[in-house]
């Protein structure tokens, strides 16, 4: 009874630290499903970028190593299960000792064996089992369950954060060629500008200035074909690697907005982040690790009690070796260990797990107040570039207007080659800065897709 109850006082048992956490996230929208995890099959329509993804879930290096990471951790575990049984080992062996003829044994084995050397043949059967009286086995095995399942959601996590790392790429992707398509019709528009200005300057209208301004217009635009064909090989060849695969072409949707992920959320609020997240979630097994680790470092300084029966067969001569019973040697050892002076290293292991622990909390914590930022920061970004994606659309439409009514005006001499370079410039500008607003609304929908726990099986 007082072994047990000294058991109970030394072991530690894991319990969540107090977290505060917030009712609601700074930033919300209407929550929709909020008990259900979306799959990022369903998440994500284009057909496509579901091919890409599954390929680098398949081919990925790192996913690669995570999951043998996690192997590695299985057999540490199951290993560990075994803490209880004994250990059991077989010695064989055969000795021959020359002795000295001036000693007692010397020359007692020359008179009796008429040797001048004696050999001893030894078969032994050990068996060594350590009492587990405070709970050490189970406190290993609880550090190496703990382990695992960290890793595992560490691969739930790593395969979560390379499926926005390929979506992500994949829209950029389709961004740079929207890019591309802009500057195509921009440079159509300013050599038809031009050739209207090389037309007023041979007829006295325009001076030479205007036809250079003109050009330079038009090179402001052509300028953007090798620059983003520059950029779309350059990303190509990243999304490649992202699947586990050399730099080759990648395949994609002709039209941005075919490529809009789903917009339906498990929001929820932010306690749920703690069953969703796998980063946070791995955080707080590593804090039950940390919290088994300080037990066995605790149990270190306890007294063990082992077991250490042994049974063979022993002989000084090799025919009589075996000879039962004759040649039979048992041993029954019980020991109790105490560690006494250990110049304080148990101690010492002992103070470090507990700063350790602590370590493991703050961690856990942190990765908390991370997981609710980021779900903010998405948020944000989702709602203010639906906003910003509004203002240009209105923008684009006085601006498609202002390009018919320049024309019309500079035909008719009412307006200068420089308003129609201006408004042909700012037209230009506006359509690159509604591409850069669309694909960042598509990477804070992404973004808040991992925040929230996306799915990564």
């Amino acid at each position: 009874m007082s072994l047990l109850l000294s058991s109970c006082m030394i072991e530690k048992k894991y319990s969540r630290t107090n977290l505060n956490i917030p009712e609601q996230y700074r930033e919300t929208v209407t929550v929709t499903a909020d008990t259900v995890q979306l799959p990022w099959r369903t998440f994500f329509r284009d057909s496509i970028l579901v091919n890409l993804i599954e390929k680098a879930l398949q081919k990925n290096n790192e996913i690669a190593v995570a999951v043998m990471n996690m192997q590695q951790l299985d057999l540490m575990y199951k290993q560990s299960k075994l803490g209880l049984y004994p250990t059991v080992d077989l010695n064989v062996g055969a000795n021959r000792n020359w002795l000295s003829k001036s000693s007692l044994n010397g020359s007692l084995t020359e008179q009796f064996l008429g040797t001048s050397y004696m050999d001893d043949y030894a078969a032994n059967l050990r068996l060594s089992w350590e009492a587990d009286i405070w709970g050490k086995a189970k406190a290993h095995r609880e550090a190496s369950l703990a382990n695992y399942f960290a890793q595992k959601e560490n691969l739930s996590a790593l395969k979560t954060r390379l499926i926005v790392q390929v979506a992500q790429a994949y829209y950029h992707l389709i961004a740079l060629d929207e890019q591309l398509k802009v500057a195509k019709r921009n440079i159509v528009l300013g050599d038809s500008t031009l050739a209207m200005i090389r037309l007023q300057y041979k007829s006295g209208q325009v001076n030479s200035l205007a036809v250079e301004q003109t050009e330079a217009q038009k090179k402001t635009a052509e300028l953007l074909v090798p620059l983003a064909l520059q950029n779309i090989a350059i990303q190509e060849n990243a999304l490649s690697i992202l699947c586990g695969e050399y730099p080759n072409s990648i395949a994609r949707v002709g039209i941005m907005d075919n490529a809009m992920p789903s917009v339906i959320f498990p929001l929820g609020v932010p306690a749920m982040l703690l069953s969703r997240r796998p980063d946070v979630k791995s955080a707080e097994y590593a804090v039950a690790s940390a919290n088994a680790n300080r037990n066995i470092a605790h149990i270190a300084m306890y007294p063990s009690i082992s077991l250490t029966p042994s049974v063979g067969m022993n002989s000084f001569k090799l025919n009589t070796w075996f000879n039962l019973p004759g040649s039979i040697v048992k041993n029954v050892g019980v020991n109790l260990t105490q560690p006494i002076f250990m110049k304080k290293s148990l101690k010492t292991a002992y103070d470090i797990a507990i700063i350790e622990q602590e370590k493991a909390v703050s961690t856990f914590k942190q990765s908390l107040l991370t997981a609710v930022a980021e779900v903010s920061d998405a948020l944000a970004k989702a709602k203010y570039a639906d906003e910003r994606m509004d203002l240009v659309k209105q923008k684009k439409v006085s601006l498609t207007k202002a390009t018919n009514d320049v024309f019309k005006l500079y035909k008719s001499g009412m307006a200068t080659y420089l308003e129609v370079i201006t408004t042909q410039n700012n037209s230009l500008q506006n359509e690159l800065e509604a591409i850069e607003i669309k694909k960042e609304t598509f990477n804070a929908i992404t973004d808040l897709y991992r925040t929230l726990g996306g799915g990564g099986e």
